[in-house]
């Protein structure tokens, strides 16, 4: 285990409950306004990301009214075409849905991405992010993301090896990945992984 002086934190925290979430309608690159503020966090971090869509970086600015961060787009969530704000009521009988939900790895959405074009373009925003926190000296950091996002990271550079599908992502906690600086600008696993409470 590294020193904690050799030590990488990414919090991985996904926006404030909207309206469309409490719909449970498919809201990827479609905005939708928050329920409610959420407070100020009483922890601190030297770098802040956000996806650039306005429920994510109003979330941020609830958390931390004084920082302006980072804000990025290959953060956002899957874009999911014709079925953009739309429910599973709404879509059952769809028959292009689906197959999609059959075939979700390798078949996008109509005038969507397909998960392949979702993940890579999150690595390609990690790798920005390293290349951030590197250059900074940034020991902590708070990332703002949606639901999906945060289900690949963690499959990808959690040290417990799950699925993405095995990930519970929900606006009432987040995780904080911890990394040996190496590891982090390697693009490997971290070593620890906690919750914490909203």
């Amino acid at each position: 285990m590294a020193a904690m002086d050799d030590c990488v934190v990414m919090a991985l925290c996904r926006h404030g409950l909207t309206e469309a979430n409490k719909k449970r309608a498919y809201l990827g690159w479609t905005d939708s306004p928050l329920c409610h503020q959420p407070s100020p966090l009483p922890t601190t971090y030297e770098g802040y990301f956000s996806s650039d869509l306005g429920r994510c970086v109003s979330t941020l600015q609830a958390f931390f009214p004084k920082v302006g961060p980072i804000q990025m787009s290959e953060l956002r969530e899957m874009h999911f075409g014709d079925f953009e704000g739309c429910t599973f009521d709404e879509l059952k009988d769809n028959e292009e849905y689906n197959q999609w939900l059959d075939h979700y790895k390798e078949q996008a959405t109509p005038n969507g991405e397909s998960f392949q074009q979702f993940v890579r373009r999150i690595d390609m925003g990690w790798n920005k992010m390293i290349r951030e926190v590197k250059n900074n000296h940034w020991k902590r950091s708070f990332v703002v993301t949606h639901a999906g996002v945060i289900r690949h990271l963690l499959a990808r550079f959690s040290p417990e090896e799950r699925a993405y599908w095995d990930w519970k992502v929900s606006h009432d906690f987040y995780y904080e990945l911890l990394f040996s600086k190496k590891a982090f600008e390697k693009g490997e696993r971290a070593f620890s992984l906690k919750k914490v409470s909203i």
